[in-house]
C-alpha cells in the first residue's frame, strides 16, 4: 500500500461502502503494510482487528501499537495510543480499503488476474506469479489466501509500482467468487477445472461449475476468459462471458499434438516427458491470428498434473501480452513457492518424503498417487527393492459421497502398484480396506503412530497426503527427524 494519512485511508473506506471515522490524529502517515496478525506488525503498519472465535482483534490494537503499528482499523474504540479507523465491521472495512486501493491501480494500468478451480489453484497461482515477475512488479498471495479475508489482504499490498496483481479465489457457495471479483475486478480470469472438491457443500459438479463460472462473468468485454478446453464444464463457460476467449489443452500422448482449440488465443502442450522425479518437459505451442509459435519448457515441479497448471498459467500470461520466450523461460525456472504442496525432502539414507498435505480432494490425490507410482518405478532402476508408501488422511468436505470417493482413491493406489498404504483419520479404515482389497499392503493408524510404522530404506518414497485439518505435516517432520539417526536403512525387508 502506498503510504497514506489516516484521514486519506478513512475516505477510501468511506467511498467504497463502509462508514469510517478517525479517532485521534488524521494526519499520521500509515503504510506500507496492512496486517491482521500482531506478530506481523512492522513500523508504520495498519493493523486490522478482525473478530475471532476467542479474541476480538480490535482488543489487540494496543499490542499492535507496541509492535510499531501506526494506526488500527477497529470495530470499537480502544485505548491503543495510536489513531483508530473505527468501523462497524472490520472485515467490511478491510474489503472497502482493498477495493479502493485496487481501483486506483487498475485506473493507472495494473492488470488483475483471477484463478479458481477445484484443484491446482495455488500451484497455478504460484507459477503465474513467477512468470509475471519476469515482466514487472507482481503482487500475489503466499499460500492459499483465497477467501473473503485473504483476497483483500493480499490486494492491499499493491502500490503505484505494481504492474500485476494475482488473486486466487475459492468458493463455498454460489455468490462467493462474485463478491471477491468486486474487490479485485479481474481482467484475465481462469477456471482450471470442475472436480469434486467441496462436493459435500455444493451437492453436484454442476453446482460447483455454476459457482466457479462467476469468475468469467465478472470480466469486462476487453478482458480474457482463459478456459480449459479439456474440461467440458469449463469449456462451456464461454457462454457466460462477453470477454475474449483463450483456450488451452494438453495432449495425453508423449508424441503427437491435439488440434488447437477454437479461440482467439489457443495454447497447447505436447511431446511431454518426465524425469525420475516426475518433473515434466514439454513443447508449448501458441496459435493466434493465424500464426504458430513454440518453445520448450522444463519444469522443476513434481507431478504430471503440474504440466496442466503450467499451461494454464502460460495462457493467462500470454493473454496479458507477455511474449512466449519470457513465459517459457520463467516456467523453466519456477519453483514451489507455497509450503506443503508436493514438497520433496531427500533423506541422508537415500529415501525421499513428499509432503503434500496442505489440501486434498479426489482429483489432487489421484494426481499425487500417480506421481508417487511413477517416481517409485524410476527409483527401482537403481534400488530394485525401493518401496512406495502412501500415508493418506481424510479428504474433507465430500459429504455423503465421502466413503465412496475414499474407496475409489485407495483402490487406484493399489492398482497403481503402491507398495503400502496407511490410512489416517475418520476414513482411515475405509482407505486401508480398499487398498488391501486391491492387493496392497495396508493398515489404519493414528497420526502419532505413523512415523513408527515406517522404516525408510534407500530408494523408498513416502507420500503424505491429506486435507489440512489432519495436520499430517507432523508425520513428515517426524519421519525426517528419525531419518537423520543411525537407524535409517538398517531394517530388513
Amino acid at each position: 500500500m502506498l503510504s497514506r494519512t489516516t484521514g486519506e485511508l478513512a475516505r477510501i473506506i468511506e467511498d467504497h461502502g463502509c462508514p469510517c471515522r478517525v479517532v485521534g490524529r488524521a494526519d499520521v502517515r500509515v503504510g506500507p503494510d496492512v496486517v491482521i496478525d500482531t506478530r506481523r506488525v512492522g513500523p508504520g503498519s495498519l493493523f486490522v482487528g478482525l473478530p475471532g472465535s476467542h479474541v476480538d482483534g480490535s482488543d489487540l490494537a494496543a499490542d499492535a501499537a507496541s509492535a510499531g503499528a501506526a494506526a488500527a482499523l477497529v470495530g470499537h474504540v480502544t485505548d491503543a495510543g495510536i489513531p483508530l479507523l473505527v468501523v462497524s465491521d472490520t472485515q467490511q472495512g478491510l474489503t472497502a480499503l482493498a477495493t479502493g486501493l485496487v481501483a486506483e491501480q487498475i485506473a493507472r494500468g495494473m492488470i488483475t488476474f483471477a484463478i479458481t478451480g477445484s484443484s491446482g489453484k495455488t500451484s497455478t497461482k504460484d507459477l503465474l506469479a513467477q512468470i509475471l515477475m519476469a515482466a514487472g512488479p507482481t503482487v500475489s498471495p503466499l499460500g492459499n489466501h483465497n477467501n473473503e479475508i485473504g483476497v483483500p489482504l493480499t490486494a492491499c499490498a499493491v502500490d503505484e509500482s505494481t504492474r500485476f496483481l494475482v488473486s486466487e479465489m475459492g468458493a463455498r457457495n454460489v455468490g462467493h467468487i462474485a463478491n471477491l471479483c468486486r474487490i479485485v475486478p479481474p481482467i484475465v480470469s481462469t477456471v482450471l477445472n470442475v472436480g469434486t472438491a467441496h462436493l459435500g457443500i455444493f451437492g453436484s459438479q454442476d453446482a460447483i461449475a455454476l459457482a466457479k463460472g462467476e469468475i468469467v462473468e465478472a470480466l469486462p468485454a476487453d478482458g480474457w476468459a482463459v478456459l480449459n478446453a479439456d474440461d467440458p464444464r469449463v469449456d462451456a463457460m464461454e457462454s457466460r462471458t462477453h470477454a475474449r476467449t483463450a483456450r488451452w489443452s494438453v495432449s495425453d500422448g508423449a508424441a503427437g499434438s491435439s488440434p488447437a482449440p477454437r479461440a482467439e488465443l489457443a495454447v497447447t502442450a505436447d511431446h511431454i516427458s518426465f524425469d525420475d522425479l516426475q518433473r515434466g518437459s514439454f513443447s508449448l505451442h501458441v496459435h493466434t491470428e493465424g500464426e504458430w509459435s513454440s518453445e520448450t519448457v522444463h519444469l522443476g515441479l513434481i507431478g504430471a498434473h503440474q504440466v496442466r497448471n503450467a499451461v494454464a498459467a502460460a495462457t493467462m500470461a500470454l493473454a496479458a501480452g507477455l511474449d512466449l520466450g519470457t513465459v517459457a523461460g520463467a516456467l523453466s525456472q519456477a519453483t514451489t513457492r507455497s509450503p506443503l504442496r508436493m514438497e520433496l525432502h531427500e533423506t541422508p539414507g537415500g529415501a525421499a518424503v513428499i509432503d503434500d498435505c496442505y489440501n486434498a480432494n479426489p482429483e489432487s490425490t489421484l494426481a499425487a498417487i500417480r506421481a508417487l507410482a511413477a517416481i517409485g518405478q524410476s527409483r527401482r532402476l537403481r534400488h530394485p527393492k525401493a518401496r512406495t508408501i502412501l500415508v493418506l488422511g481424510d479428504m474433507a468436505e465430500l459429504g455423503p459421497q465421502a466413503a465412496r470417493l475414499h474407496t475409489e482413491v485407495a483402490a487406484e493406489a493399489a492398482r497403481s502398484g503402491i507398495t503400502e498404504v496407511i490410512g489416517v483419520g475418520e476414513f482411515g479404515a475405509t482407505v486401508a480396506d480398499a487398498a488391501r482389497a486391491g492387493g496392497a499392503l495396508a493398515r489404519r493408524a493414528e497420526r502419532q503412530d505413523v512415523p513408527g510404522l515406517i522404516e525408510l530404506c534407500p530408494g523408498d518414497v513416502v507420500l503424505v497426503k491429506a486435507s489440512r485439518v489432519l495436520h499430517l505435516e507432523d508425520v513428515t517432520a517426524e519421519l525426517l527427524r528419525r531419518s537423520t539417526g543411525a537407524g535409517e536403512g538398517r531394517v530388513p525387508r
